[in-house]
């Protein structure tokens, strides 16, 4: 692939960024009316369903959504071995597939609670064939983000609309069900058709090995359990440890967190296959070069945004989420921090380790890092309830970063971010002091809550932002710089347009 025939990161950046931001914005919008037609029990019957189905679909899939970003990246130059590749990896997921069909439906007819409902059941199960069928990690291998993010986007808009004008009443959780099923895996449908266009299948078996991919595929469907674990483990144990109560306000500071990691990895994702690209090629130069520029990005992006929502929790939480989330603002303040350190690991392991064929170390630094969740949510969540989960993520994602950071410097291959450090710790902490007037005594009484709220977060967030990226402007900062000089060559173009 020439270096002019190369897709823009920055226009994977952006598509990536929206798809991601979408998958947790959508459901923002759909939610409160279906929550409030169906009721906390058929909302609870679909959720319950959907999630039942995810592990069995996590089996089916094994590693191969992750691993198969790099394998198909490295050889994406070579259309044959491509096809190759593409034939290996979709023949194993299939036959996975088929065995974990087997199991499901076994349990579904064999277990009384499971056949009771088993049309929901197997409404759900169609995401496996369809996530199997859909190859996603073909497209973000070729790095076609812009079909992937429109056809995602479109599916989600027609599924909203079918449950505004289909769900009217409480029996209708098996239409929910099925529109949610839509709008993740539907589109999946058109992948299989587009893909014809891009790959063939290898019809000559004598050319395929399929042993090759077991190893890679084992760690990275490792991977897949950890994080699983990982990700569930707070919930889990505040709900046995503690109570209820304590993991909705733990779930509604993750919400706001993970909508702020969305953004934050966005530009990771769309890396992968170009520096898998690069490793294959040899082209050391390059991968350095693009990942201390990513990681410059990352740091630059997460820095403020900790510092921002640690300072104004309290007006975020009572906006999205009311005053009977208040308890939520200490552990949405004590967890902010893993916006920059899951930020940096994203791109130490994701997207540097696994290039280089390292993944397994990606695995440990998981499992470190659950060990430490674990043990840590033992001593702290008795004691602090949700604040006490998100000290043990805190200290999880740090643990993470050590493990990883330390392999990378082992081997040479730790990226020069090329960043003043100092200077944007200080920068940070100086935006944050200037956002502080926006807390005028009595403001926000002034208002309705929610209005009052809106102007806090609104007056706060232009003083805080326009004083960061106004320092580094002036401190002419290389990101900052490029994105200024792009954006006034956007504006230029669009006013004096060509002949």
């Amino acid at each position: 692939m020439s270096k002019g025939s190369e897709p823009s990161i920055k226009k994977n950046f952006i598509m990536n960024a929206i798809l991601n931001i979408s998958g947790f914005i959508f459901p923002l919008i759909s939610f409160p009316y279906v929550s409030r037609v169906l009721g906390p029990a058929g909302t609870g019957n679909v959720s319950f369903a959907i999630s039942f189905v995810t592990y069995f679909d996590m089996f089916a899939q094994l590693g191969i959504p992750a691993y198969g970003v790099r394998a198909c990246a490295k050889v994406r130059d070579d259309k044959k071995e491509l096809n190759r590749t593409v034939t290996e990896l979709l023949t194993i997921n299939l036959a996975t597939s088929l065995i974990v069909y087997i199991i499901l439906y076994s349990l579904i007819f064999a277990v009384p609670s499971l056949r009771k409902d088993k049309l929901i059941y197997i409404i759900c199960s169609l995401m496996i064939i369809l996530n199997t069928i859909g190859m996603n990690w073909l497209f973000q291998a070729l790095e076609k983000y812009t079909y992937i993010t429109v056809r995602s986007m479109l599916f989600k808009l027609i599924s909203i609309v079918g449950m505004l004008l289909l769900i009217n009443s409480t029996d209708d959780y098996i239409i929910y069900a099925a529109l949610c099923v839509f709008s993740g895996w539907a589109s999946n449908v058109l992948n299989l058709i587009y893909a014809r266009r891009l790959v063939s299948l290898e019809t000559d078996h004598s050319r395929l090995d399929y042993t090759r991919h077991f190893k890679a595929v084992g760690v990275f469907f490792a991977m897949t359990c950890a994080t699983t674990v990982y990700l569930n483990l707070d919930n889990v144990m505040l709900g046995i440890i503690s109570d209820k109560t304590e993991v909705g306000y733990y779930s509604a500071a993750v919400r706001i967190k993970t909508l702020l990691v969305s953004f934050i990895t966005s530009l990771g994702g769309v890396l992968l296959p170009r520096l898998s690209y690069y490793i294959e090629n040899k082209n050391t130069f390059e991968f350095k070069r693009l990942s201390g520029k990513a990681l410059h990005f990352v740091i630059l992006a997460a820095l403020p945004l900790v510092i921002y929502f640690i300072l104004f929790a309290s007006p975020v939480i009572l906006l999205l989420a009311g005053t009977q989330y208040e308890g939520s603002i200490l552990p949405m303040q004590i967890i902010m921090p893993t916006l920059l350190l899951i930020g940096i690991t994203n791109m130490l392991g994701i997207q540097i380790l696994v290039p280089l064929d390292l993944e397994k170390y990606v695995l440990y630094s998981e499992i470190g890092g659950a060990i430490i969740d674990l043990i840590l949510n033992a001593v702290f969540i008795p004691l602090y309830g949700a604040a006490g989960a998100a000290l043990g993520t805190l200290a999880a994602e740090a643990v993470v970063l050590v493990i990883q950071y330390r392999k990378l410097k082992q081997i040479g291959y730790l990226p020069s971010s090329g960043i003043r450090m100092p200077l944007l710790v200080f920068v940070a902490f100086l935006s944050g002091a200037v956002s502080l007037l926006a807390w005028i005594p009595g403001f926000m009484n002034r208002f309705p809550l929610e209005i009052g709220c809106f102007l806090t977060i609104l007056i706060s967030g232009i003083l805080y932002f326009g004083t960061y990226f106004a320092c580094l402007f002036f401190e002419k900062d290389s990101i900052v710089l490029e994105i200024i000089s792009q954006l006034i060559n956007r504006f230029t173009s669009v006013r004096h347009p060509g002949p």
